[in-house]
C-alpha cells in the first residue's frame, strides 16, 4: 500500500461525516488518526528495518573465532610473527580487522602498537554503531509528532463544537479518535525505537569491552615478541 493511497484514505475519512461502523478494523482505526499517522507509519517502517538490519550486522561483526585467537597467541608466544599475520589475513572476523595493524607494527615502540589498536577499535565500533543514531532520533521525534497530532484532534473537537453549537459524541468523536490514535501511535513507535537503540548499543558496548580485554592480552604477548619480521 503506497503512502499516497494512505494519505488519500485519511483525507477521505476526515472529509466524510463520522458514522459508527459495524466492524472497525486496525486499518480503519489508523485512518482515523489524522495526517500525522503518515510520518509515524514511515518512522515505524524505518525503525523495524534498522533494528533487523543492525541486529544481523552486529551479530556478524561481533563473532570471534576463539580457536584462531588461541592459535595466534601461541604463535606470538613462540616468537612466530609471520604465521600469526597470515592467519589474520585469511580471517574475516572482527579480531582480524582490529589486531592485524598491531602485528604489522611489532618492532615499533609499544605506544605505537597500542595507538594502532585503539584506532582500529574506534573504527570498528563506529561501523557497528552506524545508523543507530537514527533510532535515537526517531525515539525522540515520534512522541512529539503524536503530541502534535493530539493537539490537532483537540482543535478539531473545539472547531466542530463551535460550528455546530452542539456538544455530542458524534461531533467530538472524530477529534477524539485523532487525538488518542496519534498520541498512542507516537508512543508505540518511540518505545520500539528507544528499546531497539539501547539494546543494540548495549550489545556493541559489550563487544568493545571484550575487545579491550583481548587487546590487553595481545599487547602483553607482543611485548615479548622478538623485534624482527
Amino acid at each position: 500500500m503506497s503512502i499516497l493511497f494512505i494519505i488519500g484514505q485519511i483525507v477521505q475519512n476526515n472529509a466524510v461525516e463520522n458514522t459508527q461502523p459495524s466492524q472497525l478494523t486496525l486499518l480503519d482505526l489508523l485512518f482515523k488518526g489524522g495526517l500525522f499517522i503518515v510520518p509515524l507509519l514511515i518512522f515505524s517502517a524505518i525503525t523495524v528495518y534498522i533494528i533487523i538490519d543492525k541486529f544481523m550486522t552486529i551479530r556478524k561483526m561481533e563473532k570471534f573465532d576463539e580457536g584462531m585467537v588461541a592459535s595466534i597467541h601461541e604463535d606470538l608466544a613462540k616468537g612466530e610473527l609471520e604465521p600469526a599475520i597470515n592467519t589474520l589475513k585469511h580471517s574475516s572476523c572482527g579480531y582480524s580487522f582490529i589486531f592485524l595493524p598491531a602485528l604489522y607494527r611489532v618492532g615499533q615502540p609499544i605506544e605505537e602498537i597500542e595507538r594502532a589498536v585503539e584506532t582500529s577499535v574506534s573504527i570498528y565500533q563506529t561501523k557497528m554503531a552506524k545508523s543507530l543514531s537514527y533510532l535515537g532520533l526517531i525515539a525522540k521525534i515520534s512522541p512529539m509528532l503524536g503530541f502534535i497530532g493530539s493537539i490537532s484532534g483537540i482543535v478539531k473537537i473545539f472547531y466542530g463544537i463551535s460550528v455546530t453549537d452542539n456538544i455530542s459524541i458524534g461531533v467530538i468523536s472524530g477529534g477524539l479518535y485523532e487525538k488518542m490514535i496519534a498520541s498512542g501511535m507516537g508512543l508505540i513507535v518511540g518505545v520500539i525505537a528507544y528499546t531497539g537503540y539501547h539494546l543494540l548499543s548495549t550489545r556493541v558496548e559489550s563487544f568493545i569491552e571484550k575487545v579491550e580485554v583481548e587487546a590487553f592480552d595481545l599487547v602483553s604477548i607482543i611485548q615479548g615478541v622478538p623485534h624482527n619480521k
